[in-house]
């Protein structure tokens, strides 16, 4: 049975937003665990470079260079090329940004059409300037102390504060996130704590019971 109906979900739809390192992963497992079907934007990026019509638009544009030993495209070696290059990010984003979309519709269709999810969860460090924020009935916003989000991309992804503030800049403040956001989460690392954060927001933004 269908039960999209003109694209729009019959199941809540919860986005989630934050400032980089905030671990808005570990939010949206909270919510997982609570009955929610799992989108995360940054695996269908992923996705979308494996897609062979999009790595040979990107091969053409910068080379074979950006293939890894395995003829797929390398994510870091086109992280260094987008980040250096505002143009070329939008580039990148012109590309993968459809595909991503598409795919973001067939997964809320999917968890519609099923029988075990309570809501969707869309994952989306870019969710409002990609305008995904238009498949989300509310959208909740991670915070985190800066000094804490430092500590995690360095242990995690080896950047020091200057990349930090590098990467940031490519999206919007994180004071207009969560501004934009119905409800908003502090994450400090303890899960325990977190998890019942994230049942009591659901529970008050009418998500779950």
């Amino acid at each position: 049975m269908l039960i999209i109906v003109l694209g729009v979900s019959m199941i809540p739809v919860v986005g989630i937003v934050g400032g980089i390192g905030s671990g808005k992963s570990a939010a949206a497992l909270a919510m997982q665990a609570l009955g929610g079907h799992l989108i995360v934007a940054d695996a269908l990026g992923h996705e979308a470079l494996r897609q062979p019509e999009i790595r040979d638009q990107l091969v053409k544009r910068w080379g074979p260079g950006i293939l890894n030993a395995a003829g797929e495209a390398d994510r870091r070696r086109i992280g260094h090329i987008v980040f250096a290059d505002e143009r070329e990010l939008h580039a990148l984003e012109a590309l993968v940004f459809p595909f991503i979309d598409l795919r973001i519709r067939e997964e809320i269709e999917l968890a519609n059409a099923g029988t075990t999810a309570k809501f969707v969860i869309l994952d989306a460090a870019i969710l409002f300037e990609t305008g995904w924020d238009r498949h989300c009935s509310k959208v909740v916003f991670i915070d985190s102390p800066r000094k804490l989000r430092l500590a995690r991309v360095a242990q995690s992804r080896g950047w020091d504060e200057a990349e930090l503030a590098r990467r940031e800049s490519r999206q919007l403040p994180i004071a207009e996130k969560q501004a934009r956001s119905n409800a908003a989460i502090v994450n400090t690392d303890d899960f325990g704590k977190l998890g019942k954060a994230v049942k009591d927001t659901l529970v008050r933004l009418q998500i779950i019971c």
